[in-house]
């Protein structure tokens, strides 16, 4: 194995657990440093925390996530997504070592009805999707040995997620009521890190689309989750006009996988396995 010890941000996260997990799993030594350890924003710690930690890959899956709340707050967002990541770059191109930055769906316009691909223009339509394609080019313009993915509409066991709600309120009788016009992919974290796993072992550097097979609306997936946990409620469709939100969604954000599966041999299941087996992970553990 080319790669022997991992630095892990945002590693308490629904993905950072699994990234944890999965190159655990494969023999990696993990190093998953706490916020109040390594402050991303801060370009010092960051270069001082790097420099002694003798990483020989960087994942950074710390990231403001929350997309409403950016519109209030746009600076911060940049900070975190955008500075964040230029601390990393800065720092992972002086030591050179590779950085796996994980970004979104939302860094494209959504308009039109094909799927987007890696270099196609970015015209992020809310704060978050442009505090993400801040990160996005601060990684390309300063550390040659990165890899870029972006994913969407993530869900997994730990933490809180589409799925998630869509079971809780379907478990208290609601009438749920789920926009029909907006569009993607659904993404299982655990399928999400074993690819990335992958794609850090092909040294192929570059920008990479990964989510489960599939593409649906945030309706037609709710009213799977529903039946497919045995819940008997009414899933009524409306429009994003009746569900207005502070930051505005993109109604297509759909990502082409290409060149994922030439890379690294596979794509992600289809989606509809992926919630299944979900299903099947929190039962177990009885999350909800």
């Amino acid at each position: 194995m080319s790669l022997i010890r991992v630095v892990v941000t945002g590693a308490t996260g629904l993905l950072g657990q699994e990234i944890k997990r999965v190159f655990h799993n494969n023999g990696y030594e993990v190093d998953a440093p706490y916020h109040k350890n390594l402050d991303i924003t801060d370009f010092h710690q960051v270069a001082k925390y790097l420099r002694s930690s003798f990483g020989d890959v960087v994942i950074n899956c710390a990231a403001y996530t929350a997309v409403d709340e950016a519109e209030a707050e746009p600076t911060q967002a940049n900070i975190v997504n955008g500075l964040g990541v230029r601390n990393f770059a800065l720092v992972c191109k002086e030591l050179d070592i590779p950085l796996v930055h994980i970004s979104t769906d939302y860094v494209f316009g959504g308009e039109g009805y094909s799927p987007w691909r890696i270099f196609d223009e970015r015209d992020p339509v809310n704060a978050y999707g442009y505090s993400k394609y801040l990160g996005e080019r601060y990684l390309e313009s300063i550390n040659p040995k990165y890899y870029l993915v972006r994913t969407s509409w993530l869900f997994g066991a730990g933490g809180p997620n589409f799925v998630s709600t869509m079971l809780r309120l379907a478990a208290s009788g609601s009438e749920l009521h789920v926009v029909n016009d907006q569009f993607g992919c659904p993404t299982y974290a655990p399928d999400l890190a074993v690819a990335i796993a992958d794609l850090v072992e092909t040294g192929a550097y570059g920008t990479y689309h990964i989510t489960n097979q599939g593409i649906t609306n945030w309706y037609e997936y709710a009213k799977f989750i529903v039946r497919e946990a045995g819940y008997d409620v009414s899933v009524i469709p409306v429009s994003t006009a009746e569900f207005p939100r502070p930051a505005r969604r993109p109604s297509y954000s759909a990502l082409d996988p290409f060149p994922l599966e030439e890379t690294i041999g596979h794509l992600l299941r289809p989606w509809q396995d992926a919630v299944l087996a979900y299903l099947e992970e929190i039962k177990a553990k009885e999350v909800f």
